[in-house]
């Protein structure tokens, strides 16, 4: 996972939207891109973004091993982090077989990424007991 935080970015670099009919160009950088009825939008790294009004993210990820069952794993945790921090979260997809399955990317207000960091540190030493 590259170090810094992400944004979300709904424009090209001249400043136009992304509309349907022109997806992003990818880069290396790019970690995911998304679409609605009218544009694209893409995941990148903010020390891209032009300006200081963009949103910025934390980014943290889990990969699971072939086989085992990860169902309800995304809502739990959401769950989790909602209720200890007051903060939601939005969640990437992704499967690469060739690395064990299932993995997921998570995304929250950077100011409060090691706050989360830590509280996922908290609950993989309690599941051991």
């Amino acid at each position: 996972m590259p170090g810094g935080g992400y944004q979300h970015r709904d424009r090209n670099r001249n400043g136009t939207t992304t509309p349907l009919a022109e997806p992003p160009q990818l880069t290396p950088r790019t970690l995911a891109v998304v679409r609605d009825a009218e544009k694209w939008s893409a995941l990148v790294p903010f020390a891209e973004a032009d300006g200081a009004e963009v949103e910025k993210f934390g980014l943290f990820s889990f990969h699971f091993p072939t086989g085992l069952d990860n169902s309800g794993f995304v809502g739990w945790l959401a769950g989790q982090l909602k209720r200890t921090l007051g903060t939601g979260v939005f969640v990437v997809c992704g499967s690469n077989r060739e690395r064990g399955g299932i993995y997921d990317y998570w995304g929250c207000p950077v100011e409060l990424l090691a706050a989360v960091e830590r509280e996922i540190d908290a609950l993989r030493s309690t599941a051991g007991d």
